[in-house]
């Protein structure tokens, strides 16, 4: 996990899937070195996963198939 100064600049954006009524229900992710960050967006201010590149891919191809 890294924290929230090290998220501060970072790009994050949500799956165009999520559920517009309440938009801050949400994963958020954002892509940079050394990988895939990943954040709750009701809590943004919170430590975030970082995942390697394979592992955010082998997520979505298991997400997918459900």
């Amino acid at each position: 996990m890294t924290s929230a100064e090290e998220a501060a600049g970072l790009h994050w954006r949500r799956s165009s899937y999520s559920d517009s009524s309440n938009g801050n229900d949400c994963v958020e992710v954002a892509t940079a070195p050394p990988g895939v960050h990943v954040r709750d967006s009701k809590r943004p201010d919170d430590a975030h996963l970082t995942l390697a590149p394979s592992t955010w891919s082998a997520f979505l191809t298991f997400a997918a198939r459900g």
